[in-house]
């Protein structure tokens, strides 16, 4: 892992890793993803009524800022520690369906995360084409058309096979 890191404070970096999450060895976007995935289902007992859409909003805004500044205290493009955008692309992907049915159906969040990293990898379908636009506005957008990829996919599950 490249150093670079440690040219940015302390809680952007917490931030920007999304607790931490992004500083793993190997594979730092699938830790992030899986990270917001374990944190849907208490997000969802404690509101039945949650909502996912709003979360992936705020932290979508909430973290350019951070981004924007861990970029420019590193001098790097998209550093793989950088994974508050898999966050909010994974929670992107569980606002599509139900939280009530995400709730009587746990197994949807694992597919979930399934289905976001098969996006967030691969980028088909126009999403690495949003990894040129500007500094974290490319980091994270790609991310969030992953989730609503991932979504969509949840969504059709959801409909015709519960």
């Amino acid at each position: 892992m490249n150093a670079a890191f440690k040219r940015t404070d302390k809680f952007t970096l917490f931030v920007v890793t999304f607790f931490g999450s992004g500083m793993a060895p190997k594979a730092p976007g699938t830790f992030g993803s899986l990270l917001a995935m374990l944190l849907a289902w208490p997000l969802l007992t404690v509101s039945f009524r949650f909502c996912f859409a709003w979360l992936a909003l705020f932290v979508f805004f909430a973290a350019i800022p951070f981004v924007n500044k861990a970029l420019r205290d590193t001098e790097l493009d998209d550093p793989g520690w950088i994974v508050i955008d898999e966050a909010a692309g994974q929670w992107t992907a569980f606002a599509f369906v139900a939280p009530e049915t995400l709730l009587s159906h746990l197994w949807m969040l694992p597919l979930g995360f399934i289905f976001f990293r098969f996006f967030d990898i691969l980028k088909p379908l126009g999403i690495h084409q949003l990894e040129k636009l500007p500094k974290a506005w490319g980091v994270m957008a790609d991310d969030i058309l992953g989730g609503i990829y991932s979504g969509i996919v949840l969504l059709l599950i959801s409909k015709f096979f519960l």
